[in-house]
């Protein structure tokens, strides 16, 4: 079975430690996915991330309905964080989130490196080609402008909270 890799790298506004509270809220993950696929985390109630982590989704793939399951492997906040499916759609899903100081100290980097793969054989390496590298790059293409979209409205009403509290004082 061959994994593939998928690494994506973007600057986003904001140094780790203000940018990565949004990643450490699962349900955040709706909000940065294509809508196409009708992403939905099922894990009821508040979601603890910590070593250890389950995180219940469901998700719809080429019309078809999939539930997915996934771990926290490692939790190092502000800095990285690594999720693994347990049960799901590929044989292999490995993803490492990184963020680091960008130049300045004002933005972070943020690093995905995503290892996959499919299973089923044959049908598996024909699919991999025919769609599924595809369907992967355009959600993490689709994710590159929904975080900074997601963070940036996140910036907005966190000023307006302060500017509301300091109006109170």
């Amino acid at each position: 079975m061959k994994v593939f890799t998928l690494s994506r790298e973007q600057s986003l506004p904001g140094r780790p430690e203000e940018v990565f509270p949004f990643f450490a809220d699962a349900r955040n993950l709706q909000a940065i996915t294509p809508p196409l696929l009708r992403f939905e985390v099922v894990t009821p109630g508040e979601i603890p991330m910590r070593v250890g982590t389950l995180i219940q989704y469901r998700l719809t793939l080429r019309g078809i309905g999939v539930n997915w399951l996934t771990s926290i492997q490692e939790w190092d906040p502000p800095w990285r964080f690594v999720d693994v499916q347990v049960r799901g759609p590929y044989a292999v899903w490995h993803h490492t989130h990184e963020f680091a100081a960008g130049a300045g100290g004002k933005n972070t980097i943020m690093r995905d490196t995503v290892r996959y793969a499919i299973g089923f054989g044959p049908l598996g390496a024909i699919a991999a080609r025919a769609f599924v590298h595809r369907d992967v790059a355009n959600i993490f293409n689709y994710r590159r402008d929904a975080v900074v979209a997601a963070l940036s409205s996140d910036a907005s009403r966190s000023a307006e909270r302060g500017a509301l509290a300091s109006r109170k004082r």
